[in-house]
């Protein structure tokens, strides 16, 4: 019971924290006389005074969090907060739709209900790209540089929300000054990309919006047409730089950036191993296209093909062009590409580059196995040995991945869904991806799926956020005993 009100103690602290995102969409509606601001203040208020009211009753029950109650915490967190999200989304959307909403948004997946979002106030399409932007690395990785504030240790939440399976690989010796780092590097490169999208068209509001979506790969945009609105080679160079910069391990970005020494980045097994299959697929896929007459130019077909590529690949979700019309070996191929393309500790989704690297040496050790039975053969990722218990959590992750998947794709089908449809909401959901095939596809959205099916969605994103076994560890029964 102890430990239980220490989680309530520390959640409602950190909606009290939570409570001050709403400054900038109430600055922004301020400034385009949008008519929003009292939504905004209201909401602030409501975030506030309920953080308050759970820290108060709570006051007493200070402690330091054991990994078990890291884990309820980070759960509670990422229902909570979108909960508390929805507050000004509730006049336009039901409460449903509205927790879809702000669940894609602070998981990164990028998937929308929303119609109409050219003509949207500013201050909500402000509101939801900067939900990516605090969902990208992570509002818990957030807290945890300023936990100590507030007596409660912090190395328990860090393990539990960063993903990939090498989590105790450290910047610093402090977890507060690891996190600091984090954010440091991802506060630079955020305002890095805003001034040059700036510099290469876009409005002030656009560019601070697609900085957000880009750094995070969340892919909202505040278009209906997406990045196919501006119709700017220039624009989609620059989002592309940027995605890919974020689909790169954030401590390799530091730690280059700390000591001078850019051929860290050649050290990155998992990071050159991500760019190069993407840089391939690219081209690859722009041969495919070409080939196939879909443009009339090698150009033109590498333009769309490699923007479009990065984005799903990345788990982004932009969109230049419908890409569902294209033959659907290449939406698929990107589909696929989602499932692992994204380094470990970055903000894309999937089961991560590293944990597909581990299957695929693990694959040609029991080759070797077999061939040698009595043989000693270390498994190495990036020059390091990597312990047989890591292959096993692998092992029991990537399981449990495609489990998921096929389980949530089924209660789909089961509510009268097509299979492309279901499928790829289900994959673009898990891999916080957005934007699926069918009826769900980049020309459209997820406003036609029923409530049911809307809450399957939702239950995807979160379990590919927190990358399933933080969460489903909590349906199991040896986590409640003491």
């Amino acid at each position: 019971m102890q430990r239980s009100l220490t989680v309530i103690h520390a959640l409602g602290m950190m909606l009290v924290m939570f409570s001050a995102m709403y400054a900038l969409p109430v600055v922004g509606s301020l400034i385009y006389q949008d008519g929003t601001t009292s939504i905004f203040l209201i909401a602030m208020a409501t975030t506030f005074v309920a953080g308050c009211v759970m820290w108060y009753l709570t006051r007493n029950h200070k402690g330091q969090l054991t990994i078990r109650h890291g884990y309820l915490l980070v759960i509670m967190m990422w229902t909570a907060m979108p909960a508390f999200a929805t507050l000004p989304l509730l006049d336009r959307l039901s409460f449903t739709d509205a927790y879809f909403e702000s669940m894609s948004a602070m998981t990164t997946s990028g998937g929308t209900v929303l119609v109409g979002l050219d003509n949207l106030p500013p201050a909500i399409n402000l509101w939801r790209h900067e939900l990516q932007w605090l969902g990208g690395l992570g509002v818990i990785v957030l807290a945890v540089a300023i936990l100590p504030l507030l007596g409660i240790g912090g190395r328990q939440l860090f393990k539990a929300e960063t993903p990939g399976p090498m989590k105790d690989a450290t910047l610093a010796p402090r977890i507060t000054e690891t996190a600091r780092n984090l954010w440091l590097v991802y506060l630079v490169s955020t305002l890095v990309c805003i001034v040059v999208l700036k510099a290469v068209g876009m409005s002030w509001l656009d560019a601070i919006c697609h900085a957000f979506s880009a750094m995070s790969l969340g892919g909202f945009s505040t278009h209906d047409a997406s990045v196919g609105y501006f119709n700017s080679a220039i624009i989609e160079l620059v989002l592309s730089v940027f995605m890919l910069l974020a689909a790169i391990n954030f401590a390799t970005h530091f730690m280059a950036w700390r000591t001078k020494n850019w051929r860290l980045y050649l050290r990155d097994s998992e990071g050159i191993v991500t760019i190069a299959l993407i840089l391939i697929s690219v081209l690859g896929l722009t041969f495919f296209l070409w080939g196939h007459n879909i443009y009339p130019s090698f150009l033109t077909a590498l333009r769309h093909a490699s923007f479009n590529l990065i984005s799903v690949a990345t788990s982004s979700g932009y969109a230049s062009v419908d890409y569902a019309q294209w033959p659907i070996f290449a939406p698929l191929l990107m589909l696929f590409l989602s499932c692992m393309a994204a380094s470990s500790g970055s903000t894309g989704g999937g089961i991560k580059m590293i944990r597909t690297l581990i299957l695929f040496k693990q694959a040609g050790r029991e080759f070797t196995k077999l061939l040698h039975p009595n043989s000693v053969n270390p498994m190495k990722v990036g020059g390091r040995v990597v312990d047989n218990n890591i292959v096993y959590a692998v092992l029991g992750f990537i399981f449990l991945y495609f489990m998921s998947i096929a389980t949530l794709t089924f209660v789909m089908l089961f509510t009268g869904l097509d299979f492309m449809t279901a499928f790829s909401a289900v994959l673009a959901s898990v891999n916080n991806v957005g934007p699926g095939l069918g009826s769900v596809g980049p020309a459209s959205n997820y406003s036609g799926l029923t409530d049911f099916q809307t809450w399957i969605c939702t239950l995807g994103m979160l379990i590919g956020r927190l990358e399933i076994i933080t969460l489903l560890i909590i349906f199991t029964p040896a986590f409640w005993r003491r």
